[in-house]
């Protein structure tokens, strides 16, 4: 049990955390700081077409990714699927993947993680490494 006042137990509108990324605003629902929660994260990404969350790996949590609306290429490894509503991607613990929207619209995804607390970094960027600079041309956020 929380006996922070500032853990949550039901997250609304202006308790959610925005954080403005390149690839489009995540709008932080559970985690450290809003809730008490120790296993899981929980992310909803608006991506404006044309953006994408290049290839990347987070060596301490797996994640699944559930398309509310919009369509994106949903890479897992080096399988690629078009995603769109009701659309789910399991990513394993430290596997490579990335979301590309290569459609001409906005895709609104929710990015479950866990667990919520670990040791190291939370994400390793790869995408100008081999093979994933050649499934996917880089895209410079500098």
């Amino acid at each position: 049990m929380c006996a922070d006042p500032a853990c949550l137990r039901f997250v609304s509108g202006p308790d959610v955390e925005i954080e403005e990324l390149p690839w489009g605003p995540h709008e932080w629902l559970v985690r450290e700081g809003i809730t008490a929660s120790e296993q899981l994260m929980l992310v909803r990404v608006r991506m404006p077409a044309g953006e994408a969350h290049q290839f990347h790996r987070h060596p301490h949590m797996e994640e699944a990714l559930y398309y509310l609306e919009g369509r994106a290429e949903q890479w897992v490894g080096q399988e690629q699927r078009i995603l769109g509503p009701g659309d789910v991607a399991h990513v394993p613990m430290d596997e490579v993947h990335g979301t590309y929207n290569v459609f001409d619209e906005p895709v609104t995804f929710l990015a479950i993680l866990g667990p919520a607390k670990f040791e190291g970094p939370a994400l390793i960027d790869v995408s100008k490494e081999e093979p994933w600079r050649s499934l996917k041309t880089p895209i410079s956020y500098d």
